[in-house]
């Protein structure tokens, strides 16, 4: 039995969408040039789990991925950790994103809408110029393969270009948001001791200019191991000793070369969240990212033709996933602007002005959306606008029935969940199948997706634990620093021997879609029945009255389970009796009154990730007896004085 309800079609793809589209271009090669045929997407995802060689052989020749040094195989070594994927294979990844300057050198490549510049464009021609420019540059400040280039960026072409610059000489690329704490940058930074620092001292957001000189010169200061500071004043003037970034670009005369490297040589080291303890400095690889950026462009139905944003800061990983669009020649737009500023039409307004085909947000946005009352479908021009995706949390039913009332009927709605970790999805987007809501359409291809029970035994058909049975080539390399590989095994192999444990609770239909059900380790077990927390949170948010809302199931040894929950009311709300009633019958009748909790707290704020995630798993800690220094790295926060209140709160538990 399903632990979700029947979940009713939204939308299918009329047949001409269906038959233009990558997925089912790929589809017809794999027939024509392999002679594989399939009844339909779980057939050919079987197969793609199933033959990992033949699948991965075939993507890197339907894509025509070019090695300096072909591979001698595929896959060498399959074991989960330490796969050996293409051994002896040299290629560079920036080549391949930037292969489009010679198809279309004057086509729109990259537009940028930011509060601190305006509006801007390049070419793929001038894209091209200024990476090779770049390059030079930082090739003679010394960066040469395996050295490491740090940025302090927004959203903006000066980190596209910066990524691309060093990648092609073989240099590894790291990335911070420019609001992020100094020591939430130097407990990222420090780990991978950086050659070059890049970063801009200023920026505009929601219409206030933000002055983050001291937080940067701290930031430099904190980083002996940078010889060259490269600086992109805003507010300020250029620092004794860095260079101007605009005297990196250049006149645009340097010749445009890419350094081959290994297949699993290092491209970027990105981090996870880092809630407890200093962030996981995790490395991915030239040839993996390649891999898996090309098979998420067939979830993603993208091509040359396409018009591409994803709302995303650039601590964000989805920041990353911009290059999965440019790589297929797609023009991406780089939204580097308050989404609610002047109002909250500002992002769709971008989409509308500039034609986009696709769109990216975190769910959260389409929560605010919902509740903000806009109607970006009524109010604007949304004609270009043919796919729609999400990430970050759970879509929530009302989620998937306002994108469809209020932005557009005929859009393909593709929520995708997948991670950091591996810098892709694992379950995504086919625009071949119809959208069900709350469900996301497929398992990824070549992602070998099950979910497990309590016995290590997959489940169909309820919630399991999210795992991944078999090597992919985006996992990570290893963790920086991690000399013997054991963070790497703790964090994802200390469960199931040889198999990926991500941390997400998973239901897989019989049909193929899935369900998330959020963090496995913050999911609500009441009496024996299993709930993840974001089902709460659908029940509680769809009241007008709750702005925020964090539970937690505490489980105390030979007692019954106490579970509280923490509501952020809107301005001119008190939780009153009445109040408290009104949120207890939501949940009743929105889940279970097996779920009702067993308290109910006002807070002024949720803590979150600095990449807006709710803080479940250390608030469970802290109420369970945690240390308050050691549950959770205030760093590493969006708002760290909102613990302040869950730390009094566990002390009045403590003296009850």
């Amino acid at each position: 039995m399903s632990d979700i309800p029947d979940r009713k079609i939204l939308w299918t793809p009329s047949a001409e969408r269906a038959k233009a589209s990558r997925m089912a271009a790929f589809e017809r090669w794999l027939a024509a040039e392999k002679g594989k045929t399939f009844d339909d997407y779980n057939g050919l995802w079987e197969w793609s789990v199933s033959d990992l060689e033949g699948f991965w052989g075939a993507l890197a020749e339907f894509f025509d991925l070019e090695f300096t040094t072909p591979p001698s195989c595929i896959l060498g070594n399959r074991s989960m950790p330490g796969a050996e994927w293409c051994p002896g294979g040299e290629l560079n990844w920036a080549r391949h994103i930037l292969r489009q300057v010679d198809k279309t050198p004057q086509e729109q490549a990259l537009v940028v809408h930011s509060e601190t510049f305006g509006r801007s464009e390049l070419t793929w021609a001038e894209l091209a110029a200024q990476v090779a420019s770049v390059a030079a540059n930082l090739r003679a400040m010394g960066v040469g393969q395996g050295d490491r280039v740090t940025a302090v960026l927004p959203n903006t072409e000066a980190a596209i270009i910066a990524c691309l610059a060093t990648a092609s000489l073989g240099g590894i690329w790291s990335l911070c948001a420019p609001d992020m704490g100094h020591v939430a940058i130097l407990d990222r930074f420090r780990q991978i001791e950086p050659k070059v620092l890049i970063y801009q001292d200023g920026y505009v957001h929601a219409g206030k200019t933000m002055d983050r000189r001291e937080v940067l010169t701290t930031i430099a200061d904190g980083l002996p191991s940078v010889t060259h500071r490269v600086v992109l004043p805003v507010v300020g003037d250029l620092p004794d000793g860095a260079t101007h970034w605009h005297d990196m670009i250049g006149d645009g005369d340097a010749p445009l070369e890419f350094t081959p490297v290994p297949f699993d040589h290092p491209l970027w080291v990105v981090y996870s969240s880092g809630t407890t303890g200093n962030p996981k400095p995790i490395v991915h690889g030239h040839g993996g990212i390649l891999f898996e950026g090309v098979k998420q462009s067939l979830h993603q139905d993208l091509s040359s033709d396409s018009r591409f944003c994803w709302l995303t800061s650039s601590g964000w990983v989805m920041w990353n996933a911009q290059f999965v669009a440019l790589g297929q020649g797609a023009t991406t737009l780089l939204y580097d602007r308050a989404p609610n500023h002047p109002d909250m039409l500002d992002l769709w307004r971008c989409c509308a002005d500039e034609r986009i085909t696709y769109l990216g947000v975190g769910a959260a946005y389409i929560t605010a959306c919902v509740k903000s009352g806009i109607r970006p479908g009524r109010d604007l021009d949304l004609s270009a606008l043919v796919s729609l995706g999400t990430t970050g949390s759970p879509l929530t039913s009302d989620g998937y029935d306002w994108v469809y009332s209020e932005v557009k009927a005929d859009i393909w709605l593709a929520p995708i969940s997948g991670g950091t970790d591996l810098c892709g999805a694992f379950v995504c987007g086919n625009v071949m199948l119809p959208v069900s809501a709350g469900e996301m359409q497929c398992r990824a291809l070549g992602n070998a997706v099950r979910a497990f029970d309590e016995t290590g035994q997959e489940v169909i058909g309820s919630v399991g634990e999210l795992v991944c049975t078999e090597p992919l080539p985006s996992m990570p390399l290893f963790f920086w620093g991690d000399e013997d590989g054991s963070r790497l095994h703790d964090s994802y192999f200390d469960t199931y021997p040889g198999i990926w444990r991500h941390g997400d609770w998973i239901e897989i239909t019989p049909e193929g879609g899935s369900v998330i059900y959020g963090r496995s380790d913050a999911t609500i077990n009441r009496r024996g029945l299993r709930l993840g927390s974001s089902e709460i949170y659908q029940a509680v948010e769809g009241l007008e009255d709750v702005l925020d809302s964090l539970v937690v199931d505490l489980e105390f040894l030979g007692r019954d389970s106490f579970m509280p929950l923490f509501v952020v009311l809107a301005e001119g709300q008190e939780l009153d009796d009445a109040m408290r009633d009104k949120i207890r019958s939501a949940i009743r009748s929105g889940v279970s009154a097996r779920f009702v909790p067993d308290e109910i707290i006002s807070v002024p704020e949720v803590p979150r990730t600095l990449s807006g995630k709710k803080l479940e798993v250390p608030v469970k800690k802290l109420l369970l007896g945690g240390d308050p220094a050691k549950v959770v790295n205030r760093d590493s926060m969006a708002n760290p004085d909102s613990f302040d209140l869950f730390i009094a709160y566990a002390k009045t538990r403590e003296a009850g």
